[in-house]
């Protein structure tokens, strides 16, 4: 078993504030086997129809237990699980509870209690740039062609057919379970044009035309994708210029490897590992404990940021990604400066190991690397 230190650590983080944690995170991106490594703790697969006679008297079940920590993986899949979290917080408050499941909980249909007070969140997000040494995998590429998905980056070849065996399990198991979706081949097409689109402006007019889905039930599946971890939306950031577009949201796919997928990469040309940096580095930036409230800038000429962090009062960061930051052009990072001069400037690239600082068009630059990015961030905002 592959050692995931930093996601124990957070869990354990978590506990200490509340007795539920709930771990969510898509299909087959090691919740399982995170929750297995958890020591001293009771094991309860949900998913097997002897868990619901097991846990059909809460008070029972809890009063049998001898162990301080019990997992409940795919929690949702029983017929009450918030009933029988809030039981296990309320009547046995020294008992720590992992609950997993593929959707935020707040759109599980499931939990008429959303547990205020009782639970803290933790998404598990495919193997991050760090962990990637842990699972033998040095080749920042193939990690990137591959994606993050514990099968997907440890198999020896790669395979087409995962990525499109997952996509049918995800509207079987999480789709169909939680919302119910009817219109199946319409919905997996969403999926492959959102992920192939992935990391652009994309509208729901678009997607509308390219499914035969009306534009209501595009927002609605849209809503759906984020809820369960499949697409990040990060929204126009703006200070009031009316050249500063403030509608049209930017959506990311979960993972570099399904984007590859969905856009027929059997390998990766020097003109694709731009974009698929951009994705890992919103992943690393989205799964820190205080996830920063990202979102991305454009004017109504083109020029672009990447990534923007506002920091109140005026002050914002801008954050750019580069695979070689040879290629870092400043010209939209200074368009941008001229509007809000306040905030600190970053290059994240991957031929950076220790952050540089450097002057270009008159402006502080920082060039950092993916490992050193979040410490950067957190010392200028400190």
């Amino acid at each position: 078993m592959i050692e995931r230190p930093l996601w124990l650590q957070r869990i354990f983080s978590s506990w200490n504030l509340a007795p539920i944690v709930w771990l969510s995170g898509v299909r087959r991106v090691g919740k399982s086997t995170l929750a297995r490594a958890i020591p001293d703790a009771d094991y309860i697969n949900c998913d097997l129809p002897s868990a619901q006679q097991q846990l059909a008297d809460p008070e029972q079940f809890y009063r049998s237990l001898s162990r301080p920590r019990l997992i409940l993986d795919e929690v949702h899949q029983l017929p009450d699980p918030s009933r029988l979290l809030k039981i296990g917080a309320d009547a046995f408050p020294h008992l720590r509870i992992l609950a997993t499941g593929s959707s935020t909980l707040a759109a599980t249909g499931k939990f008429r209690d959303s547990l205020t007070g009782r639970k803290r969140n933790l998404h598990l997000i495919p193997v991050r740039h760090d962990e990637l040494p842990a699972f033998g995998v040095t080749d920042l590429q193939h990690r990137l062609h591959r994606g993050g998905l514990p099968p997907a980056l440890l198999s020896p070849h790669h395979d087409p057919g995962f990525y499109a065996e997952w996509l049918d399990s995800y509207y079987a198991r999480d789709i169909q379970e939680l919302f119910r979706v009817e219109k199946r081949g319409a919905f997996l097409k969403l999926v492959e044009s959102v992920l192939r689109l992935s990391g652009g402006q994309i509208e729901a007019t678009t997607l509308a035309n390219l499914t035969g889905l009306s534009r209501p039930t595009v927002l609605n599946y849209l809503d759906v994708l984020e809820a369960t971890h499949v697409t990040r939306t990060l929204r126009p950031w703006s200070g009031g210029s009316p050249r500063e577009l403030v509608k049209q949201p930017r959506i990311y796919g979960f993972d570099t490897g399904f984007v590859a997928f969905a856009r027929g990469w059997s390998d990766l040309r020097p003109d694709d590992l731009g974009n698929l940096w951009e994705h890992l580095v919103l992943e690393r930036l989205g799964s820190d404990p205080a996830a920063p409230d990202l979102h991305y800038w454009r004017d109504k000429d083109d020029h672009e940021i990447d990534f923007i962090l506002p920091r109140g009062r005026g002050v914002v960061d801008a954050i750019e990604c580069k695979w070689n930051s040879r290629h870092f052009d400043p010209d939209n990072l200074r368009r941008f400066r001229t509007l809000h001069p306040k905030g600190a400037n970053f290059v994240v690239s991957t031929d950076i190991t220790q952050p540089l600082h450097r002057t270009l068009a008159d402006l502080a630059v920082t060039f950092t690397g993916l490992d050193t990015l979040a410490s950067q961030i957190w010392s200028k905002g400190a």
